[in-house]
This record gives C-alpha cells, sequence and structure tokens, in this order.
C-alpha cells in the first residue's frame, strides 16, 4: 500500500468494543430542551432503560405512517387524555416546529373530550403556555 491510500482498519479494529476488551462508547444521552424534569432523571439515572425506551420511541416513529405535523398533534390529544402535563411543553414545541397553530394545538388538546370527558380541559393551560414560549 502507498502513503496515498487510506488505511484499512484490521479485522479487530472492526469488532465492536466490548470484544475488543474496551468499554463500549456511551452515546450522548443529553434531554433535548423541553424535557421535563420527570424523564430527564429518567435519562440520566436510569440509562440502559432510557436507551432501551428511546431505541423503541424512534423504531415506532419509523413505522408512523402519519407525517411529522400530524403525529405531534395526535401525541398530544393522547397526553391530555391521559393528563400527562409533563410531556406536553416538549410536545407543543414539536408540533409548532412542525408548522402546527395554536389553533391546532387547542384543538388537538381538546380533541379527547367525547371519549376522555373535561379532563383533557387540565392540560390546555400548559399546552398554550408552551405554545407562546416556543
Amino acid at each position: 500500500m502507498n502513503e496515498s491510500e487510506p488505511k484499512r482498519p484490521s479485522a479487530e479494529q472492526n469488532r465492536p468494543a466490548e470484544e475488543q476488551g474496551r468499554p463500549a462508547a456511551e452515546p450522548s444521552r443529553q434531554p433535548p430542551p423541553g424535557v421535563s424534569a420527570a424523564f430527564e432523571a429518567f435519562m440520566k439515572e436510569a440509562p440502559a432503560h432510557a436507551g432501551a425506551w428511546m431505541e423503541a420511541v424512534h423504531k415506532l416513529g419509523g413505522a408512523n405512517a402519519l407525517d411529522e405535523k400530524t403525529t405531534a398533534l395526535a401525541y398530544l390529544a393522547v397526553l391530555a387524555a391521559l393528563r400527562l402535563e409533563s410531556g406536553v411543553p416538549f410536545h407543543v414545541a414539536q408540533a409548532k416546529r412542525a408548522g402546527a397553530t395554536r389553533e391546532q394545538v387547542v384543538s388537538a388538546v381538546l380533541l379527547g373530550l367525547p371519549a376522555a370527558g373535561n379532563q383533557v380541559v387540565q392540560v390546555l393551560p400548559a399546552a398554550l403556555a408552551a405554545f407562546d414560549a416556543a
């Protein structure tokens, strides 16, 4: 091989770090902006569980046939129906980045009224504050 050819990694270097007796590189587990304190603690204190969870989330997202904005608004409807207010700021910001309007966010939060009841309105103030702040 001459000096101008790139060096190819050896078969040993192509093996995973653990098989070479070295620790695996830890993937970045920094939470994105807007993530709740509870989810941030989950990511920090249980990195193996958080990694497994995020892998499943990404795979499920890849299987989704909805566009980004529709997905974000549907997810907000689910959060509201389950009264999971802590996830609302992150997902409202995601919806807004995908092009959702304030009115669409309100509609998504209130979508579950017939099925889930008026408990969905509990999430509305957090959703509006998050939209206005994003």
